[in-house]
């Protein structure tokens, strides 16, 4: 019996999300994520080559600008 490694959490609990999940979450496209996903963005997390978003400062960016 293999358990899997990855567990479903629930969005809202998690720390850092991947691009998808962010795009998902929020309803904003995917390309529209990447091109801010620039190296000054406050919610960009890089581990290596992977960019991933700081839910709680993107909850944060969202609530704060009116246009993307």
């Amino acid at each position: 019996m293999e358990i899997s490694i990855e567990k479903q959490i629930p969005i809202w609990n998690k720390m850092n999300l991947t691009v998808k999940e962010a795009s998902e979450y929020s309803n904003i496209g995917i390309n529209t994520l990447y091109d801010l996903l620039t190296d000054d963005c406050p919610f960009l997390l890089k581990v290596g080559n992977k960019k991933l978003i700081k839910r709680r400062a993107f909850e944060d960016y969202i609530n704060k600008v009116k246009y993307i």
